[in-house]
């Protein structure tokens, strides 16, 4: 019999992990591997896309405040700066918490933009899924909505597009008539979406005195709930230092309850009685800001009651995002 003699295999051109053009799923990966994109390098791309960022609003101004209107404010909206300024024809961008019928973003008939941010994101970079959608609204035909879509992985955050300095001040509104600029005019769908919406806010109000602390009011009892910029494990160890210190609380009657873990910042919150307003709890906020920042230059070892109550804190805290 004869010897069969060995097949070779010519070698395929190896490209570059930049140089790979994307293609169908199935379809053969262009490097040349010999494997379907998805299990070549349609996978690194995808891992690109949903890795998870932790502080998707690092960087922007009024980081604690992105995160407050990301998750715990109903109804608020604030203009944004383009760092390039606007296009022509487009006389304002607004951030909004919720559009109508949870849009991501919205380019009214005179050319304004108004960006949703309470929004499911496709990836796991909430800022570059926004960035996406503003950078679309900015160039959709006037009175019409923006869907959503999964944003390209190598495409601008919001931190390419907005302004890295000025404030940002965000207005909180007792309802959704912001939607409305001509309420005689919206379509029935609008409307009902408006009405719904108007039933299911929380008052909410944004403290004065001090940065990204919002009261709000529920049928049993109130609450204030505070972004903080702080680092973690450096906030939970002075918050406890503060609670076993009986020096946590806002006032007679109020109490630190726990935290919530959002967007890689933490958001300490106290129970109020019902009586206690947004107005009375300006001065016990800043006053405890003043125990807090004492508390944060600290550096000695937590003692038994602080490590105590920091596990306390600890076992009460709960991550939204």
């Amino acid at each position: 019999m004869a010897k069969k003699r060995p097949q070779t295999k010519a070698k395929r051109p190896q490209l570059d992990d930049a140089e790979v053009p994307v293609v169908g799923a199935r379809e053969p990966c262009p490097c040349g591997s010999g494997r379907r994109y998805k299990a070549c390098h349609g996978r690194t791309a995808a891992q690109a896309t949903t890795a998870l960022v932790q502080r998707p609003f690092e960087g922007l101004p009024g980081e604690c405040d992105w995160v407050a209107l990301r998750e715990l404010v109903p109804a608020a909206t604030v203009g944004l700066t383009q760092r390039d300024g606007l296009p022509e024809g487009v006389p304002s961008v607004t951030l909004a918490t919720v559009l109508p019928m949870a849009w991501p973003a919205l380019r009214r008939d005179d050319g304004s933009v108004l960006l949703g941010l309470q929004n499911d994101t496709a990836s796991g970079d909430i800022s570059r899924d926004l960035a996406d959608t503003l950078a679309r609204a900015l160039t959709a035909e006037p009175g019409t909505p923006v869907q959503g879509r999964r944003a390209p992985a190598d495409g601008p955050r919001l931190q390419d597009l907005l302004a890295p300095e000025g404030a940002f001040e965000p207005e909180v509104h007792s309802g959704f008539e912001f939607w409305v600029p001509d309420p005689d005019n919206a379509t029935p769908d609008v409307t009902a979406s408006l009405e719904r919406a108007n039933a299911a806010a929380i008052p909410t109000v944004r403290l004065q005195g001090v940065d990204a602390a919002y009261w709000c009011e529920t049928p049993d009892k109130n609450h204030l709930r505070w972004v903080m910029p702080h680092e973690e494990e450096r906030l939970l160890d002075a918050l406890a230092r503060l609670h076993a210190a009986g020096r946590s609380s806002l006032g007679e009657g109020t109490r630190l309850v726990g935290s919530f873990r959002a967007h890689g910042l933490t958001v300490p919150v106290w129970d109020l009685p019902s009586e206690i307003t947004a107005q009375d709890i300006e001065k016990p906020a800043a006053e405890f800001a003043e125990r807090l920042a004492e508390a944060l230059a600290a550096d000695a070892p937590l003692t038994h009651d602080e490590r105590r109550a920091r596990g306390g804190l600890t076992n009460r805290q709960v991550t939204l995002s």
